[in-house]
C-alpha cells in the first residue's frame, strides 16, 4: 500500500514515528493509502532544516523570490487537473469544484508575485534637522500552517505563498484525511526553484499540532478549522510566544428579502448550501426568510434539493459528492436526527441515501429543514454537511438581529433588489465577509479573508494585505549621519526639532 511521507529538507522521509493512519476513498469507503503520523522529533527535524535555509532565503532579493512564485504559479496552472484529481480521490468533492479550489488558491500565488511592491516601506526626509526616517517589513523566520480537510490545496495556498514570498520558511501540517495534495505542492515548489528546507511538510494528528505550537523555533502559526480547535491553537500558541491567526467555525446566514429575484436566489442557495456537500466554512447553512416569502422559498427549493445529482466526484455531471469520512457522515446524520427531535420540519431528508455500486461510500443527500428556531442545535452549531435550515423572520430588523446574536460571524449574505436594505445590512451586520446577492463572498486574493466574533482568533485576517502584515515584522529607522569635519563637538542634548 502507498505510504504518504513527510517532506523535509527537499526529500521524502518517513521520519521517526511508527504510527500511520488510513486515507480513504470517500466514494466507496475503501482504503486508498496510508499516511505517516509524525511526532515532535519530526517537527524538530523540519525546523532545523528550515533554520539552515532561512538566512540565505531571507537575504534573497524580493524580486528573486517573486520569480519563484511566478514559476510556481505557472506550474499550478499546468498541473491543475492533476491536483484536482488528487483532491477528489481523497476528499470526494466533484472534479469541477476541485478545479475551482485550485484556481482560488492560485490567485494568492499571483498576489504574492507582487511582493517587491508589497514590501516597500516609507521614507520621510528631514523629520528633524538633518534626520531622515524610513520603515521596512522583515520576515519572522520559521512559520507553520495547520490546514483543514475541506480545502487541501486552497487553504495551504492561502498561507504559504505569502509566507515564502516575504522571506520566511514554512512548515505545513495538512489534514491527515487528505494529505497527498501537500506533497504535490511541495514538488511544484521545488521545480519552481525554491531552495531545499524553505518549505516542509510534516503529517500527523494532535501530537504534531502540539509540537508545532510548543516548538521555540516556530514564530508564527496560521490555522483554519473548527472553533474549539481554533481557540485551543490560539491560546496554546500565544502562550508559547507565537504570533497566531486561527480561523474558526461558521454559521453563515443568508437573509432572503421579499423583493428578491426568487429564482436566482434559489440557484444561489442551492450551490452555497449543497456544493461540496456543505463542507465549506463559507457555506450558507441558514436561510432567513423575511416577511411572507418563506413558504414560496421552501416550495421552490424542495424539489430542487430532492433532484440533486449525487455520486462520485469523478463524474463531473454530479452536483454533489460524498462526505470525507464515515465518522463525519455519522456526525451529520446525528444533526439531522437532532433537528427532527427538536421539532424542526424536515422537508427533505438526505439520510439513508444508497447509490448502486457505491453502497459503502459516505453519501448523504441534500437535507432541508423549515421552521427552525434559534434555540435548536441545528441552528446554533456548525454542521458542515449538506443541511440547510430555514428560519422565519417578520422584518428586516428581526433578521439582522438573528445574524448579529449568533456566536459566529464568518460570512453572511442578503438577497434583495433594494439598495437601502443592502447598504444598511453591509453597514450593521456583525460578520467579516458580506455578500450582496452573492452567496459565498470569499474575498479575492488582493483583499483579506476572515470573520468576526468566534470565527476568528487573532488580529489578522488571511492573505492579501493582512497576510503580508501577519508574516512580517515592522521596523522603523531614524537616521542621522555625522557632519564630519564640517562641525565640531556638540554637548547639547540632541532633539528632533
Amino acid at each position: 500500500m502507498d505510504i504518504v511521507q513527510h517532506y523535509i529538507g527537499g526529500k521524502l522521509t518517513s521520519g521517526t514515528s511508527t504510527r500511520t493512519a488510513n486515507v480513504y476513498q470517500p466514494a466507496d469507503g475503501s482504503v486508498a493509502r496510508q499516511v505517516v503520523l509524525g511526532n515532535a522529533t519530526d517537527v524538530d527535524t523540519a525546523v532545523k532544516a528550515a533554520e539552515a535555509a532561512f538566512p540565505k532565503w531571507a537575504a534573497t532579493p524580493p524580486l528573486a523570490r517573486a520569480r519563484v512564485m511566478f514559476r510556481f504559479r505557472d506550474l499550478i496552472e499546468q498541473k491543475a487537473k492533476e491536483i484536482a484529481a488528487i483532491i477528489t480521490s481523497e476528499h470526494g468533492k466533484v472534479l469541477s469544484d476541485a478545479l475551482g479550489e485550485v484556481t482560488r488558491g492560485m490567485e494568492v500565488v499571483e498576489y504574492a508575485t507582487g511582493v517587491p511592491e508589497l514590501l516597500k516601506g516609507d521614507f520621510t526626509e528631514q523629520v528633524g534637522r538633518d534626520i531622515d526616517a524610513y520603515s521596512m517589513r522583515q520576515p519572522l523566520g520559521i512559520c507553520a500552517g495547520i490546514t483543514p480537510f475541506n480545502f487541501p490545496a486552497m487553504v495551504p495556498l492561502w498561507m504559504l505563498p505569502t509566507a515564502l514570498a516575504t522571506g520566511n520558511c514554512f512548515i505545513l501540517k495538512p489534514s491527515e484525511r487528505d494529505p497527498s495534495t501537500s506533497l504535490f505542492i511541495a514538488d511544484l515548489l521545488k521545480q519552481a526553484g525554491l531552495p531545499d528546507g524553505v518549505f516542509g511538510v510534516v503529517h500527523g494528528d494532535k501530537e504534531v499540532v502540539d509540537a508545532i505550537l510548543e516548538h521555540p523555533g516556530i514564530h508564527a502559526v496560521s490555522f483554519v478549522g473548527s472553533t474549539p480547535i481554533a481557540e485551543y491553537i490560539y491560546t496554546t500558541g500565544t502562550r508559547n510566544g507565537k504570533r497566531v491567526q486561527a480561523l474558526g467555525g461558521a454559521k453563515n446566514h443568508a437573509i432572503i428579502m421579499p423583493d428578491c429575484d426568487l429564482d436566482k436566489t434559489v440557484d444561489a442557495l442551492m450551490g452555497a448550501a449543497y456544493g461540496s456537500a456543505g463542507e465549506r466554512c463559507m457555506a450558507i447553512s441558514v436561510a432567513v426568510a423575511v416577511g411572507g416569502i418563506g413558504d414560496k422559498l421552501v416550495e421552490t427549493m424542495a424539489p430542487r434539493v430532492r433532484a440533486l445529482k449525487i455520486g462520485p466526484g469523478t463524474d463531473n455531471t454530479n452536483e454533489m459528492g460524498p462526505l470525507v469520512t464515515k465518522i463525519h457522515k455519522d456526525k451529520v446524520s446525528g444533526y439531522i436526527d437532532a433537528g427532527e427531535a427538536e421539532g424542526a420540519k424536515l422537508v427533505v431528508d438526505g439520510r439513508g441515501l444508497k447509490l448502486q455500486g457505491y453502497e459503502d461510500g459516505y453519501f448523504i443527500g441534500g437535507t432541508l429543514f423549515d421552521d427552525v428556531t434559534p434555540d435548536m442545535k441545528i441552528y446554533k452549531e456548525e454542521i458542515f454537511g449538506p443541511v440547510l435550515a430555514v428560519v422565519r423572520a417578520e422584518t428586516f430588523d428581526e433578521a439582522l438581529d438573528l445574524v448579529n446574536k449568533h456566536e459566529f460571524g464568518n460570512g453572511t449574505a442578503i438577497f434583495t433588489r433594494d439598495g437601502d436594505s443592502a447598504r444598511t445590512f453591509a453597514s450593521k451586520v456583525q460578520a467579516g465577509m458580506i455578500g450582496i446577492n452573492v452567496p459565498i463572498p470569499v474575498p479575492m486574493a488582493f483583499h483579506s479573508f476572515g470573520g468576526w466574533k468566534r470565527s476568528l482568533f487573532g488580529d489578522h485576517h488571511m492573505h492579501g494585505p493582512e497576510g503580508i502584515r501577519f508574516f512580517t515584522r515592522y521596523k522603523a529607522v531614524t537616521s542621522r549621519w555625522p557632519t564630519g569635519i564640517r562641525a565640531g563637538a556638540d554637548f547639547i542634548m540632541p532633539t528632533l526639532g
